[in-house]
């Protein structure tokens, strides 16, 4: 089975969001606007910290597939404002985080 990469999810998420609302979820999120798309990114985050603190690997690994799925459709619905480009995850590779030779 291949690898599924960050590129292989933004393509998912592009996907299911010109799909018709109703049955989609991510055209559902996507359409309520920034505000909401951030406030569900949070309470992903949250969750993932949870899982965390429990020390549930399987919890983790499920939350972070989440997070990076909400992730990519909030930066799907906010990329024309904050990046100004369709592909939001090319534009965030390779940029140092600022956190870089940190310990």
């Amino acid at each position: 089975m291949a690898a599924f990469t960050l590129h292989d999810l933004e393509k998912r998420v592009q996907d299911r969001a010109q799909a018709a609302p109703g049955p989609s979820y991510t055209r559902t999120l996507i359409d309520k606007g920034v505000a909401h798309c951030a406030k569900k990114l949070g309470e992903e985050a949250v969750e993932v910290a949870i899982a965390a603190i429990a020390e549930d690997r399987g919890r983790v690994v499920a939350e972070a597939a989440d997070l990076l799925y909400t992730c990519s459709s909030s930066s799907t619905r906010a990329a024309s404002r904050l990046t100004r480009s369709k592909r939001p995850w090319r534009n965030a590779r390779g940029k140092p985080s600022g956190r870089e030779g940190r310990p």
